[in-house]
């Protein structure tokens, strides 16, 4: 990685902007909270070309009011460790400020063993990983918060919906408590949503079809409905309260999910 634990949280405060250090003394301009999103595919932005491809970031909005801001970095592919060793934490870190959010859901490629630039081990480098979120967070003034890895569409013989994690999970839980953060457990909760469900009704959520039998990427109502998770979980942990939500309980058109074009930088 490029960045060790230490160096995540010396960076961030030593790039406080200066104006920052006068606030306890005159007048802050009010300023919109903002929930930033780290993670991979099935969170990030989708655009024109991956049509009717959904992350559930891009759904989030619809359920938050509009001065709950959300910033959604996101990429295909990534894990907690290729994410900061491109730059892109550090990107997140530049940007965020104290009051915002840091939300962050990784797992699923952290998973890939034979992948060396992308695997993490559960106990040891994925935590050690998840640590260089949370420090640089807490450095900015912001407020960390994880989301354990959403489930994939898989499905025993008997029609049992079946965990596809291992031990990541189980890491992220026991790091959120010993790091005393909050946790948004969406591993669990998709994973009994796909149970109730079922086999083929889950077909309906994911970027599904008899040619790509794809299980992992999700369509605007699957993007939708892991949305409703983790705003329910932002509220269960107290991270947001119920000001800070909207239509929790409604219908969310599918039509109201857009893809941009992807831009040419």
């Amino acid at each position: 990685m490029s960045l060790t634990r230490r160096q995540v949280s010396l960076a961030a405060v030593a790039a406080v902007p200066l104006a920052l250090s006068g606030m306890g003394t005159a007048q802050a301009t009010p300023r919109h909270r903002t929930l930033y999103i780290v993670g991979d595919s099935t969170a990030a932005q989708k655009y024109a070309d991956a049509v009717p491809e959904t992350g559930w970031g891009m759904a989030l909005p619809f359920l938050l009011h509009k001065d709950r801001l959300v910033s959604n970095h996101a990429v295909n592919g990534r894990s907690s460790k290729s994410f900061v060793d491109e730059g892109r934490l550090d990107v997140v870190l530049g940007a965020i400020r104290p009051g915002d959010f840091l939300l962050v859901q990784f797992a699923h490629n952290d998973e890939k063993v034979t992948d060396p630039a992308r695997y993490t081990e559960p106990w040891t480098t994925y935590q050690d990983c998840l640590r260089l979120y949370i420090d640089g967070a807490r450095a900015w003034g912001a407020r960390p918060v994880l989301a354990t890895a959403v489930e994939r569409r898989r499905f025993d013989a008997d029609g049992n919906a079946v965990p596809t994690h291992g031990d990541y999970p189980a890491a992220m839980r026991a790091l959120a408590q010993e790091e005393r953060v909050a946790l948004l457990d969406i591993q669990a909760l998709s994973l009994a949503l796909w149970q109730r469900l079922g086999v083929e009704a889950t077909k309906r959520y994911f970027n599904w079809t008899a040619a790509a039998q794809d299980n992992t990427p999700f369509n605007p109502a699957g993007a939708i409905a892991v949305a409703r998770l983790v705003v329910a979980e932002l509220l269960r942990t107290r991270v947001l309260g119920p000001r800070d939500v909207r239509r929790l309980d409604e219908e969310i058109p599918e039509s109201w999910i857009t893809w941009p074009e992807a831009s040419a930088a």
